[in-house]
């Protein structure tokens, strides 16, 4: 007997990035590309136009469409054997948002998201967040996701420094704005930069091979199996759990030996650096009666890394291993008292910072039309100090390089972009140093894939962070500064300097408006050619005078201001020969600014805003635009040699 089979056919497929409600470039050609059977004749109508091509031997095809106007919306049609339609597509520029957690920070995560999500109201603005996605190799396709309009709804889970740049861009150009965010906390630069870039510097080929021989199944089990053993190894040794009970959760604990920390903060922030290991916290709450009986909802905020959480001695809900989560637990009446009611959190790091990361508003007890704020004071004991694992085996994003540019930058390339915006560098700063050849190499890398050597590349120089210095002294951060200034040597680049906007217990600063702005404003100039005033103050030049250098800046603008009650400048140091930096005396005389010290008589180098938090710096233009910090010299500082 004969027997007769259909041929199974691929219907033509189309990737996530291209969909409904997207933004197409302006101005630019068009690329619109997917899978088909092989040899399969496609066609993409739109805007009056119609190409077709057929599919490669891989099934793969792209069609590029001649450079448009913007407009819109349209709607496109991508036939093959089946027929795809797409809706409410708009020409305009699209800017990829691209970095680690300040970039990823989203809307809803900071104190004036209910009122900001209230008025995204921009149909022509459009939101696409890409999924994160590791890979040793260059992916085709990213893991879902989907073009939004904007709006008070979609928003607010979207990056808030995209958000507010592309809204500066729209509302200035009045043409619609397609937003890609592509980012993920923590990362360091490398993983964004492909393989065959990141490949050529020294120390990091070898990594770089590795990657083909990678078996990501049998790496995630063996290691599954080894991380297990480990924490079951720490479980047996903490004190806050004894025998399987949590003795540390308990309601009437004696509180002997228990510090104080300011809550949300990140525990590095308190003294506790370099620890990675496990930290409970405690705090007492008293509820009215009439709240105790209908339940409440407890809220913390994000917690980095993992937190198990009890109220009474009750466990009430835990979050692993999901330091950007919002930790909301839903209490039933059954667990509260009128009176006090303990809440006993114990927190686990693995590494990097830990703690509560939110802002004061995240952290509260909501039940109705009654509210109470869980900031500020908690006790807390470490429970246990040393907690690292080894996770070599596990392919995390800084596994190796080249990871998030082969899952999360690479699908993206054939989508034609007008620029893109970062924010990055703080995984960075102990490399600083490093810095000057990697961030440098990524900007042109992503210029030779996007096949655009103009594109335009705005860039946030890193806020103030950290406790301010009581003396001048060296620093990472402002070598990290440093080297992110040093990239506007390439041409097409822009940089919005947030050392006046950061907070000294939190990497994340809330103030994103004025970040988003600020990119905007160089992205007006550098990718738009618009005549206006977008950078504050930069160094150019400086003049030995006696016991005074003087100080001359571009981007001066309408003139020079110390902001601040009484006019003096802040944030300036001066060294003689010997090195030794002392803080100066500082004053503005026309475009200029003169520095002294009367502990230096004969100066040599001049610094301002030089440490992790200057938080006292106060140079800016008559635009309202902060100078970035510099140093005149070029002397060895600490992170040299750091790879």
């Amino acid at each position: 007997m004969l027997i007769i089979t259909p041929l199974l056919r691929a219907e033509v497929r189309l990737p996530h990035v291209i969909g409904n409600n997207m933004v197409l470039q302006r101005n630019q050609e068009i690329r619109i590309w997917g899978w088909a059977d092989r040899g399969e004749k496609v066609t993409v109508h739109f805007n009056d136009t119609a190409v077709s091509k057929r599919a490669a031997k891989d099934g793969k095809w792209l069609i590029s469409l001649p450079a448009m106007e913007a407009g819109g919306p349209y709607t496109m049609k991508v036939r093959g054997r089946n027929i795809i339609n797409l809706e409410n597509i708009l020409i305009g520029d699209v800017w990829v948002c691209s970095g680690q957690s300040n970039m990823e920070f989203r809307v809803e995560w900071f104190p004036w998201a209910a009122e900001e999500a209230a008025l995204a109201n921009y149909p022509e603005i459009r939101l696409f967040t890409v999924g994160k996605n590791v890979q040793p190799a260059p992916a085709d396709e990213i893991p879902g996701g989907e073009w939004q309009e904007c709006n008070p709804e979609t928003v607010l889970p979207f990056s808030a420094v995209g958000y507010f740049f592309g809204r500066h861009i729209h509302e200035e150009l009045d043409v619609p704005v397609g937003l890609l965010s592509t980012s993920w906390g923590g990362t360091v630069v490398e993983t964004w930069i492909s393989g065959e870039s990141i490949g050529q510097v020294p120390g990091f080929a070898e990594q770089v091979a590795r990657l083909a021989e990678w078996d990501a199944e049998a790496a995630r089990e063996r290691k599954k199996a080894e991380m297990q053993e480990i924490l079951d190894k720490y479980a047996a040794d903490e004190p806050g759990i004894q025998d399987g009970v949590a003795v540390w959760a308990a309601g009437d604990l004696d509180m002997t030996g228990w510090g104080r920390m300011e809550l949300p903060r990140l525990w590095e922030s308190t003294g506790l650096e370099a620890l990675d290991g496990i930290v409970w916290f405690r705090l007492e709450v008293d509820l009215p009666a009439e709240v105790a009986r209908r339940g409440i909802s407890l809220e913390l905020g994000p917690i980095d890394d993992s937190d198990w959480t009890w109220v009474n001695g009750h466990k009430i809900g835990e979050t692993i291993q999901k330091y950007n989560e919002d930790r909301i637990y839903d209490l039933p009446a059954a667990y509260l008292q009128e009176g006090t009611n303990v809440i006993a959190v114990r927190v686990e790091d693995t590494g990097g910072d830990g703690g509560f990361h939110g802002s004061a508003d995240q952290m509260k007890i909501v039940s109705e039309d009654f509210t109470i704020s869980l900031a500020g004071e908690w006790r807390f004991l470490v429970s246990l100090a040393e907690m690292r694992l080894d996770i070599s085996n596990i392919l995390g994003p800084n596994s190796n390089p080249t990871l998030l540019f082969n899952g999360m930058i690479h699908p993206l390339l054939n989508f034609t972009v007008k620029g893109a915006i970062w924010y990055q560098g703080e995984s960075n700063a102990s490399r600083a140093y490093q810095y000057r050849e990697l961030f440098p190499l990524l900007i042109k890398d992503w210029r030779k894939h996007w096949e655009y050597p103009e594109m335009p590349f705005m860039f946030v120089q890193l806020a103030n962070f950290m406790k301010p210095p009581k003396e001048p002294e060296e620093s990472s951060w402002a070598e990290l500064r440093e080297a992110q200034s040093m990239a506007l040597s390439l041409p097409h680049t822009g940089m919005a300097v947030a050392i006046d906007i950061g907070q000294a217990a939190d990497i994340h600063p809330i103030n994103k408006q004025d970040v988003g702005k600020r990119l905007a404003l160089a992205a007006l100039k550098v990718a738009y050619g618009q005549d206006l005033v977008f950078s504050g103050p930069v160094y150019k030049d400086m003049l030995i005078a006696g016991d005074h250098i003087i100080l001359s800046f571009d981007h001066v603008g309408s003139g020079l201001k110390a902001k601040g009650r009484y006019g003096y400048l802040n944030g300036f140091s001066v060294a003689g020969e010997d090195r030794i930096f002392h803080w100066a005396r500082a004053y503005i005389q026309g475009d200029k600014v003169f520095v002294y010290s009367e502990k230096v008589r004969q100066p040599v180098a001049v610094r301002y805003g030089w440490a992790n938090n200057p938080d006292d710096v106060n140079l800016y233009n008559a635009e309202g635009l902060p100078a970035s910090p510099f140093r005149t010299d070029d002397w060895p500082g600490i992170t040299k040699g750091t790879e």
